[in-house]
């Protein structure tokens, strides 16, 4: 096991940067998620560690070692991509062992390791199988099991979920989850799914074009979100946004917009007010209103609703905009009908001109 250090990293193709000026410490026995959209930097950040792709410019450590320069079989690193990668010829067995026998290590030694990890893994049963009679979740299993056998430093994971079904991808999250406390090696698991980033990380790591946008525990990213990109790209269903205005009534401040105005708590002010700013509301802060309360209500009118079985994601138009509310419960509301949503203001967010959030993170929801 071993920490990752990235150092200034770049890596550009003739005057694009792909990755600009990337710095970053994994502790040993973390699990690292790198996430964003396509074209982010985050396969060609893991694929520099792996030493598939060169470092245009800056370092590289695993624990002391400088391994910027060096081979992919230098480096005590292994690897699980999105293909699976097996040869459709080999048993489990063997595909799990192929590595350690081209590294001539002793058979008995190959032995051990394959056991050793098939016996983690679940695979005792389907060691003598080929991949043809596998399922694709065996199938990662396995291609989770070669890399495991060769002990490495560091488990690197290139989207490895994504050819599976939405059943499997929720299991083998559990698995990896679990597999990785178990071993405590360092891993840094690539995936544009932010559900797989929030439950499998202990940090996440935002990415777009190249550059890092906010680094930090799922949680703490989830209620204070650097700036407007990752406010959107975390949080399912998205959240909500608004144009709007800061307006200075006596002692209160409110946001104004078309269709809403929602007095904001002290907690929730801009330390510098502007006059132009967006407001972010999350789906999960805006609930049904209850009739004759003094809950901050917005009216609007109904065009969607989603149900899902233990939630239910109602589409609203709001003075033109669409809105999403996630609420826990079933409604009878019928689409074109009036509905009005209740604000929870303690956690709306607030975002600058430059995108940048202007307001603290959100505190933690208050249950019943």
């Amino acid at each position: 096991m071993a920490s990752i250090t990235f150092e200034h990293v770049t890596k550009k193709y003739g005057d694009t940067s792909i990755v600009s000026k990337l710095d970053l410490e994994v502790a040993d026995g973390e699990l690292v998620v790198l996430v964003g959209g396509s074209g982010c930097g985050k396969s060609t950040t893991l694929r520099m560690l792996a030493g598939l792709e060169t470092v245009t410019s800056g370092a590289i450590r695993i624990g002391e070692r400088d391994v910027t320069k060096l081979a992919p079989r230098d480096r005590d690193v292994a690897m699980v991509f999105q293909d699976y990668a097996l040869y459709p010829h080999l048993t489990a067995r063997d595909n799990m062992g192929l590595g350690l026998k081209l590294k001539k290590v002793a058979k008995p030694e190959i032995a051990r390791r394959v056991g050793a990890a098939a016996a983690v893994l679940g695979l005792e049963p389907l060691l003598d199988r080929k991949p043809k009679d596998m399922s694709g979740g065996q199938r990662q299993r396995v291609a989770i099991g070669r890399a495991m056998v060769r002990e490495p430093s560091a488990f690197l994971f290139d989207e490895p979920l994504s050819n599976l079904d939405a059943h499997l991808r929720t299991q083998m999250r559990v698995e990896i989850h679990a597999l990785q406390r178990r071993l405590g090696t360092t891993a840094i698991y690539v995936t544009h799914d932010q559900v797989e980033a929030m439950t499998l990380a202990d940090r996440i790591v935002i990415l777009d074009g190249g550059l890092i946008q906010q680094v930090g525990r799922p949680i703490d990213v989830y209620r204070g979100p650097a700036n407007r990109f990752v406010a959107n790209f975390i949080g399912s269903p998205a959240m909500n946004f608004f144009t709007g205005e800061l307006v200075a009534e006596a002692d209160d401040v409110a946001f104004v917009a078309p269709g809403m105005r929602v007095p904001l708590p002290p907690d929730r002010r801009p330390a510098n007010a502007t006059d132009a700013i967006t407001l972010g509301i999350r789906p999960q802060d805006l609930v049904l209103a209850t009739p004759g309360s003094d809950q901050q209500v917005i009216r609007g009118t109904l065009l969607l609703a989603e149900r899902l079985g233990g939630t239910t994601n109602l589409h609203v138009d709001i003075a033109g905009q669409r809105v999403v509310a996630a609420i826990a419960s079933d409604c009878d509301i019928e689409p074109d009908g009036p509905v009005d949503l209740a604000v929870d203001t303690r956690r709306v967010h607030l975002f600058g001109a430059d995108s940048r959030a202007v307001t603290p993170p959100a505190p933690a929801p208050v249950r019943a």
